[in-house]
């Protein structure tokens, strides 16, 4: 663990050339290092996001989280900027893509990047985590829980279409950390995307955690489940760990 850290916002180019509001922590040292860009789930650019930026940021890494919403009432709290974009459905996949690809060029500018850039998402930001790991360089890529990779797409989120049909056009290893007692995904839905992966050539590895459901890594939620979270961590630690150093 690395403790001498800086926590701040920033501002990048994003899609199209936008100026997109991020949370970027890094460790205070020279030392060459790898980068995350951390996607934040549905509930929007929030408190329990940050937190993970700051982790990461502790285990060695430069992490920027990019606000997805930033374009929606510019101004407006977290959570009023999260109810808006559930009111659209969501950000659509091209701008999502823009965005990722703004942080992932900030986090390489900094003076003590090694280059190597990975992703992780929650929730929505997984099933985003797994369309930048089609359309993006990306060194590896960790989905948690991420719905509507399988499945059909709800009327309420458009934005959301089906993505496991193009596994074949995968570039980045992929971890996928799961619990067996969610619906979004369901476990037959984890089932179908690791088969496609797998008949595809693709590297990657799933776990998947009895007792758990969708929202296990959030400490403030009744969801959460502290044996699937520690051990997820621990996962995502080697994960990195193995792509992300040098």
């Amino acid at each position: 663990m690395y403790d001498a850290t800086l926590a701040e916002t920033v501002y990048f180019a994003g899609n199209n050339g936008d100026q997109i509001e991020g949370y970027l922590a890094r460790p205070l040292d020279p030392t060459p290092r790898g980068g995350v860009v951390v996607i934040h789930h549905f509930p929007g650019y929030d408190r329990e996001t940050k937190e993970h930026v700051r982790r990461f940021a502790a285990m060695g890494y430069n992490a920027l989280c990019p606000n997805l919403y930033t374009r929606i009432a510019p101004g407006a709290s977290a959570e009023d900027q999260a109810a808006a974009a559930r009111a659209q459905g969501g950000s659509p996949d091209a701008q999502v893509v823009g965005d990722v690809a703004g942080a992932k060029t900030y986090l390489q500018a900094l003076s003590n990047s090694n280059g190597k850039v990975g992703v992780i998402g929650h929730c929505s930001g997984g099933r985003h985590t797994f369309l930048i790991s089609l359309e993006l360089p990306i060194d590896a890529a960790v989905v948690c829980y991420g719905g509507l990779i399988v499945g059909e797409t709800p009327p309420q989120m458009p934005t959301m279409v089906p993505l496991v049909d193009r596994a074949a056009e995968v570039k980045s290893p992929i971890l996928g950390l799961f619990g067996n007692d969610d619906k979004f995904p369901t476990p037959e839905q984890v089932d179908i995307l690791d088969k496609a992966l797998t008949n595809e050539g693709k590297e990657h590895e799933f776990h998947r955690y009895d007792g758990a459901g969708h929202a296990f890594f959030s400490v403030d939620r009744p969801a959460y489940r502290v044996e699937a979270a520690v051990d997820g961590w621990q996962r995502i630690s080697e994960f990195y760990g193995r792509h992300l150093a040098g």
